[in-house]
């Protein structure tokens, strides 16, 4: 699969479909994206995942979203933009990249170790402080568990 990667300025439609997915509050995705540098990615030019990039301390990058859409999961399309995000964030000279998800979320957990990423700290009750619904996990066990923290995660990139 040959991605292709391509950075806008204004998000569209069908961009938030996706960020949504990966985050559900459109208030706080706004509050984000806007500082964010934004990344469609396709296939064939297909959109098939986006990934938002954002400077949060000297020589830290977070990436503060990431999704896939639905019907491309589990194909290795996520492995692939984390894997190009890890080698622009190196080639930007940056020291440090960044990630969260929720605690639950076993199979992003997954994913972000197997490239690289180590658990750092756990942000407690982030989700219930910080939203103004319920973030209810809807996956594996946990149909109808009700989110609270953040697992953050952090990747030393010298």
């Amino acid at each position: 699969m040959n991605l292709e990667y391509r950075q806008v300025e204004e998000i569209s439609e069908d961009d938030y479909k996706l960020l949504l997915d990966a985050d559900p509050s459109k208030e706080i995705v706004d509050s984000y994206i806007k500082r964010s540098t934004v990344f469609e990615v396709l296939n064939l030019d297909k959109l098939v995942g986006i990934v938002a990039m954002l400077p949060t301390r000297p020589e830290t990058l977070e990436i503060v979203n990431i999704a896939v859409a639905p019907e491309q999961q589990n194909l290795g399309i996520g492995t692939m933009i984390l894997e190009k995000m890890i080698a622009s964030a190196k080639s930007a000279d940056y020291n440090t990249l960044e990630i969260g998800t929720g605690s639950n979320s076993y199979q992003q957990l997954h994913v972000y170790q197997k490239v690289g990423f180590r658990m750092s700290w756990i942000d407690k009750d982030f989700f219930t402080n910080n939203y103004p619904r319920k973030v209810v996990e809807k996956y594996l066990t946990f149909d109808g568990f009700v989110l609270r923290d953040m697992v953050r995660l952090t990747m030393k990139l010298k």
